[in-house]
């Protein structure tokens, strides 16, 4: 029998959403019904499938003969009554608990009594929804992504009502289409967006309080973390109302106040500014704004200075050289010069000049401070950097967590300090990070130094984590405490992420990946600046790192 247990499917709403389920459930050679409140919503919903599948056929993933037995295996209606000998309705109407709550009261009087009612609702209580109908053990919870013929990832969200028969017949449906599932507990946002969601707010809390614009934002999560768009892109593609909403779903079970939408959010919501949908959101989408983008001109390669000793010192003296800069590097550590000669070609280390004298950066354009250790460590190498450097050079400290300002205090010219964070240590995107003593030429003219460099800098406020670390961090940090609850398991977390949301790596991964010993840093020195709890690093993060071991170990 297709479709595993079930052999006859409802979609009640056919929107965009509902309209995709429906394709996928025809696609997995069930017969469909897909209900629509009038005539002219139904016409709407069958050029959606129809659109949908004639793309298919454009793109070659279907055939002309393909795509008419899939419409010729959904019926549309009007009559709810046509639900009568469905073995599975999948209700998909907007995100409002009332409208849901009514459409399941109807499917209770017309479908059998052993048909199973889901919700596909991203962020609202199956719970609530389930405990309005006179089979709330037949009530589940199944989560498509938009689009949903395209997205692999649905979650199967129980109830303590639920029976467990009635989750493993859906997941072996799910299964049958070709998808993912994933099962989960009935928390507000479930997987996928219960991570995404606090993050995408998070960023439009950094955009509202100045710390970087939007568009730097959206750049270096994607130049940064290997995102597949930016936070503001996104939103703006989910729909700002959309986003809004699900956030409010979520603050109403945590009241944690990181879950409260940004008022950033709210105000182009009350505004009508809803993204792309409506042409403008945190972007603007009207064509004739859009002017001609000037031609970059390519600047000269800068002389640059560097100072310290450890592997972040060697990192970056590495990537200039490769850049095919010259670099003046000071050092006594014979053991970073080993490295270096390990590293690079003999052209690169052609271009690199070894010695232990401060004043050979006196003709560098760029003097980078590279001093292993805390700001203590790291005031005197700049001190004595500074001293040594032109007038006009910019100096800058590499920066791990944030803090630049005690060490830039240590220079009597702290106006020409910025930071510099590499989030990824042989990635190209640098974070460029301005105190509240920098001058705005001094941040500029790193800028445009380090773009020389072939790097891709985004600038930001001298902040803990800067941009990337700051909204990654407590992402991860969420997936851990998610993991601590035994609400998912590492392999759904990861596949959620990775699925739904088509990040590269799913979290748990990524914390692997990135180290525990570096999220834990990261995390405190949030918590330190900003004293909220969900920024301190979860319990389980801390008992893993001092075991020693990786989650995956």
């Amino acid at each position: 029998m297709s479709g595993g247990s079930f052999s006859k499917a409802g979609v009640v709403g056919l929107g965009t959403m509902g309209a995709g389920i429906a394709e996928v459930l025809a696609r997995g050679g069930l017969a469909v019904v897909g209900i629509e409140i009038n005539d002219e919503a139904l016409a709407r919903g069958r050029g959606h499938v129809e659109n949908s599948t004639g793309r298919a056929v454009k793109r070659g993933k279907l055939t002309e003969e393909a795509k008419q037995q899939i419409l010729d295996r959904i019926t549309f209606s009007t009559d709810f009554a046509d639900l009568a000998d469905c073995d599975l309705v999948i209700e998909a109407v907007p995100e409002r608990m009332d409208l849901k709550r009514r459409v399941f009261a109807e499917l209770d009087k017309v479908c059998r009594a052993d048909a199973v009612l889901a919700t596909n609702t991203s962020s609202l209580s199956v719970t609530e929804i389930a405990v309005g109908t006179a089979r709330p053990s037949q009530v589940v919870g199944v989560h498509f992504f938009n689009p949903a013929p395209v997205m692999k990832l649905v979650e199967v969200i129980g109830t303590p009502l639920a029976e467990p028969a009635a989750l493993a017949r859906v997941a072996e449906l799910v299964k049958s289409l070709g998808k993912t599932p994933v099962t989960v507990g009935n928390r507000a946002g479930f997987v996928a967006n219960r991570l995404l969601l606090p993050y995408l707010n998070h960023a439009a809390a950094l955009y509202e309080e100045g710390h970087a614009t939007a568009e730097d934002i959206d750049t270096a999560m994607k130049v940064g973390a290997g995102l597949p768009m930016g936070p503001f892109t996104l939103m703006d593609m989910i729909g700002l109302d959309i986003c809004l909403e699900a956030l409010e779903a979520i603050y109403r079970e945590t009241r944690d106040r990181r879950h409260a939408p940004a008022p950033i959010l709210r105000e182009l919501v009350t505004a009508g500014l809803l993204g792309r949908k409506t042409g403008r959101g945190f972007y603007s989408y009207d064509s004739s704004d859009a002017g001609t983008a000037a031609s970059a001109q390519e600047a000269p390669q800068p002389l640059v200075g560097v100072m310290g000793s450890g592997a972040q010192a060697v990192a970056f003296v590495a990537r200039c050289a490769r850049a095919g800069a010259q670099v003046r590097y000071v050092t006594e550590d014979e053991s970073a010069q080993a490295a270096l000669q390990a590293e690079l070609s003999a052209d690169e280390l052609s271009r690199v000049t070894v010695g232990t004298e401060p004043g050979s950066l006196a003709d560098c354009d760029l003097v980078v401070e590279a001093a292993a250790g805390d700001a203590a460590a790291k005031r005197p190498v700049l001190a004595a950097v500074a001293g040594a450097a032109r007038a006009d050079a910019v100096l800058a400290s590499l920066a791990d967590t944030g803090g630049v300002i005690e060490v830039a205090t240590a220079a009597a010219r702290a106006a020409d300090v910025v930071g510099l964070h590499f989030p990824e240590a042989d990635g190209p995107l640098v974070e460029v990070a301005s105190t509240v003593l920098t001058a705005p030429r001094a941040a500029e003219r790193a800028v445009a130094l380090t773009a020389a460099l072939g790097l891709t800098p985004v600038r930001c406020r001298d902040r803990a984590g800067f941009i990337v670390d700051a909204l990654r961090f407590p992402y991860l940090n969420d997936a851990v405490r998610m993991l601590e609850a035994g609400y998912a398991d590492a392999d759904s977390i990861d596949a959620a992420m990775r699925l739904g949301c088509g990040y590269p790596t799913g979290p748990i991964a990524d914390l692997d990946r990135l180290g525990l010993d570096r999220a834990v840093a990261v995390l405190r020195a949030l918590y330190a600046e900003r004293r909220e709890n969900a920024f301190a690093p979860a319990p389980l993060l801390e008992e893993y790192l001092t075991a020693g071991r990786s989650f995956r170990q």
